[in-house]
């Protein structure tokens, strides 16, 4: 069953998903691509409830779903090659967007919506070792036939390892974020704002690309430049560690996202303290930066007997 179209759905049931987009995004600070990914989410389940009851699916019949719908759903999904993971995610898209016409419209839809969703297990991170961190890099430095090239992969690995930026955060860089000072303001997921300590080694690694880099660098151009001039694209990056990677026998996990992961497991190893660690990375919740960091129940006590008053 292929994915249908905006066309596929009833005018007042298109209105009411455009209407709930527009309140995700302005309400609740949900980005372009998750915006994007509701919207195939939706247009998916809408698409689905269309042929398994034979007419498009409107606001007036949505009223009506029950577990069933739910769970025929859930199984054309599976049918279609989705996996667990994907399918939680699918389903949750829903079922905001079915709370969210219920308060509107009045209905009682506590059937449908309590339907559960598949079960799966989180993959842990795994970051990579100091020494396996190190000859990555040293790796790329070596790795590009054009100098400031792999300067410029070495400095945006840098800020991943050094600073705990997400790749997407250390690309939207621009020239009016250099010089660093000794600490950047980032604008992380659902907008918020952090305020990252900035290394020197990270700080001479950016030096070190601009001074090759041929295009001239202003304040509303991008710091980190294609090679053509435009914004950098993740997938170069990405592309500079697969080779790396490769080369010094690294597992596939060994991604820029893991340089990132590394960033924390290591400064909790140095010492550092998981909310001092959830603030820099910019994460909502404090078992977030848990999982993200590897740290077991046990630890997770210590800290909080620790930090507590009472404790």
């Amino acid at each position: 069953m292929t994915a249908p179209g905006p066309l596929a759905l009833a005018p007042a049931t298109a209105d009411a998903l455009a209407r709930w987009l527009e309140v995700e995004a302005a309400t609740r600070d949900r980005s372009a691509h998750t915006i994007t990914a509701y919207r195939a989410d939706l247009l998916a389940f809408l698409g689905f409830l269309g042929g398994h009851h034979g007419r498009p699916a409107t606001p007036a019949s949505l009223a009506g779903l029950r577990q069933t719908d739910m769970r025929a759903f859930a199984a054309a999904e599976r049918a279609r090659g989705f996996g667990a993971r994907s399918l939680a995610r699918r389903q949750s898209a829903v079922r905001s967007f079915l709370r969210w016409l219920s308060d509107r419209e009045g209905y009682d839809l506590s059937a449908a919506l309590s339907a559960r969703s598949p079960k799966y297990a989180r993959s842990l991170p795994r970051p990579l070792s100091p020494d396996q961190a190190r000859d990555a890099l040293d790796m790329v430095a070596s790795g590009h036939d054009t100098p400031w090239v792999a300067a410029r992969d070495v400095a945006v690995m840098t800020l991943l390892w050094g600073c705990g930026l997400r790749i997407s955060e250390a690309l939207a860089l621009d020239g009016a974020d250099w010089p660093f000072r000794e600490a950047l303001t980032i604008t992380g997921k659902g907008g918020r704002q952090r305020q990252v300590p900035v290394l020197a080694v990270a700080r001479d690694a950016v030096a070190t690309y601009l001074a090759q880099c041929p295009w001239r660098l202003a304040v509303d151009q991008p710091l980190f430049r294609g090679v053509r001039g435009g914004r950098l694209d993740a997938g170069a990056v990405a592309a500079a560690l697969r080779r790396a990677r490769a080369a010094l026998g690294l597992p596939q996990t060994a991604t820029p996202h893991a340089l990132r992961h590394s960033f924390a497991t290591h400064l909790l190893a140095a010492g550092g303290d998981l909310r001092t660690i959830q603030e820099l990375l910019g994460h909502a919740s404090l078992s977030t930066t848990q999982v993200y960091t590897g740290v077991d129940d046990a630890h997770l006590m210590a800290v909080y007997r620790a930090a507590h008053p009472r404790g």
